[in-house]
């Protein structure tokens, strides 16, 4: 249980919807309940006043009121439903939403190397299912047994008015009945459900792998294996999701029997106190569609607690994932960023990257290109400079001052840096292009694809700048979205620049005329600049070969 109180606590700020949806169940199965109730009084007591009547007495039946009170209940029922499951799932929605976006914050800090603990695939997993899992938290683990809780509460306490005895044993025998499909089914499915998680993590993050890797295993003739392998993870998972399915129907099952069951006491028990004159023939009956009509409070919570141990295995992932804690610490007392924005490796090794001993200097205001073939470490190069990862060993400082000492956010406040992958978000090209600068004015954004000389493309676009740029991009061209990845960088307006190959994906004659412009763009900036050949790249101040620079480490 304590595994699930952070996200209870994270429920805190929606617990005014919450609670209003909350309601909203209960008015559904206490209009129900109602409905039920009441119509089967009217109908036994109309029976009865027509019998007296044809046996000659005189009797007064309001059917107005009660017919009233059905009608009441009809409408309200219908009305609350539609309400609590359009209501609710909003709420819901917007919590996962809300949790979502929280717990890619906290990844977007982490370092390259703490992320590198899971795969892509298994992070994917938690920001997705894991976090989808926790939507029956609320909507099924919570709320519904609490309703259902109320609601045998009011029927036994309705009882109560005319029979206290029975009522006091209905109350018992229906907080029994509550017992088994809450903690019982919880307990049933507890480990069926939590392997469920673990099985679908392990699935989807192999079946990517086979998707990524489809040509390497065609060619080695392993494919068929590897095939193999996930269809009997499949097989496994279908094998257990079908074992608890029948534990549910076993549930739902013994649910509906106790709901039954106490029925069927009201009404032997209420039959021998209408012989006993204790109770009239309308309350007998009643009381037992009351009962019954408590069934629509029992029916959907063995399912939900049949899940219980994978929404408790998924928020114990997410806890694991909330705890880690990136190497890149933030100091206690961060010292000021210097007015000196000159850049030094001094000693640098990073061992994944196999950097050993590297130095390095960047003036301030200086151009200076690293040339190299891929998978050097250039790139590793710009990730120290922007603190996105740590050296195992030396020191990286701006203007004398180590990297560490200063706070990451000041410090990467001062950096334009386009990455070696273009990295779009499936939104407007506007909305990208804010990313740079969230308070850019229309003019300073084309002025940003003017640079670029993606303006004229963008102003054939029907929708101009609101624009869709797909997932990843995939509605431009590689050499569009690399284009407004590059115009995002110059929005920043940063004194140190770092352009890991600007040019990538662009033709001579776009490259030709972009690259004057960026040359007067970068002047008097601190830039470091990284691609396969110099020619490649804007003009530098000092190239430097990467063979050259490690041989000289």
């Amino acid at each position: 249980m304590h595994e699930l109180l952070p996200w209870l606590q994270g429920m805190k700020h929606w617990r005014g919807r919450l609670l209003i949806g909350a309601l909203l169940m209960a008015l559904t199965l206490l209009s129900a309940v109602g409905l039920l109730a009441l119509s089967g009084w009217f109908i036994t007591a109309t029976g009865v006043i027509a019998l007296l009547w044809a046996g000659g007495y005189q009797a007064l039946f309001d059917i107005y009121v009660p017919g009233g009170g059905i009608r009441l209940f009809a409408l309200s029922r219908t009305v609350a439903r539609y309400s609590e499951r359009v209501f609710n799932h909003n709420t819901v929605l917007g919590l996962l939403a809300d949790l979502r976006v929280k717990h890619f914050s906290a990844l977007a800090q982490l370092d390259g190397v703490t992320l590198a603990r899971l795969r892509a695939a298994q992070w994917l997993n938690r920001l997705t299912a894991d976090i989808d899992a926790l939507d029956t938290l609320y909507l099924r683990l919570l709320a519904p047994p609490a309703v259902a809780l109320l609601g045998i509460v009011l029927v036994c306490g309705l009882i109560a008015l005319f029979y206290p005895l029975l009522a006091l044993v209905l109350l018992l025998l229906l907080l029994a009945v509550l017992l088994l499909v809450t903690a019982g089914m919880a307990a049933a499915g507890r480990q069926l459900s939590a392997r469920r998680v673990e099985q679908l993590d392990a699935l989807r993050v192999q079946c990517i792998d086979q998707l990524q890797g489809l040509a390497e295993l065609t060619a080695a003739g392993s494919l068929a294996v590897h095939r193999q392998a996930l269809l009997l993870k499949s097989q496994q998972l279908l094998d257990d999701q079908l074992a608890l399915q029948g534990r549910i129907v076993l549930g739902q099952a013994l649910g509906l029997l106790g709901v039954l069951s106490a029925s069927l006491l009201g009404l032997f028990a209420g039959m021998l106190a209408y012989q006993q004159g204790l109770l009239s023939g309308p309350v007998v009956v009643m009381i037992v569609l009351a009962l019954m009509a408590l069934n629509e409070g029992f029916a959907g919570l063995p399912a939900a607690f049949a899940q219980w141990g994978a929404t408790v295995a998924a928020a114990a992932r997410l806890n694991r994932q909330a705890a880690m804690a990136g190497r890149l610490l933030n100091p206690t007392v961060p010292v000021p960023v210097p007015h000196d924005m000159s850049l030094r490796w001094q000693a640098v090794s990073v061992a994944h990257a196999g950097m050993q001993q590297l130095d390095l200097q960047l003036a301030a205001g200086e151009r200076l290109a690293i040339t190299g073939p891929s998978g050097c470490g250039k790139s590793t190069l710009a990730a120290l400079a922007a603190r996105l990862i740590d050296p195992d060993s030396g020191v990286v400082s701006a203007g004398g001052i180590a990297l560490p000492h200063l706070a990451l956010e000041a410090w990467r406040g001062q950096l334009a840096y386009l990455p070696q992958e273009t990295e779009l978000l499936h939104d407007s090209i506007a909305a990208n292009l804010l990313l740079g600068r969230p308070d850019a004015s229309d003019e300073a954004l084309w002025w940003a694809l003017e640079m670029v000389d993606l303006a004229g493309s963008v102003d054939t676009f029907p929708q101009g700048l609101n624009t869709w740029v797909g997932e990843t991009g995939k509605q431009l061209s590689g050499g569009e979205g690399r284009r407004l990845a590059l115009a995002r960088v110059l929005l920043r307006d940063a004194p140190v620049v770092i352009l890991d190959e600007p040019f990538s994906g662009l033709d001579h004659a776009t490259r030709d005329r972009i690259k004057p412009r960026l040359d007067a763009w970068l002047q008097g900036r601190t830039v470091l600049m990284l691609g396969h050949a110099a020619q490649a790249l804007p003009t530098a101040d000092r190239v430097l070969a990467w063979g050259a620079l490690t041989a000289r480490g």
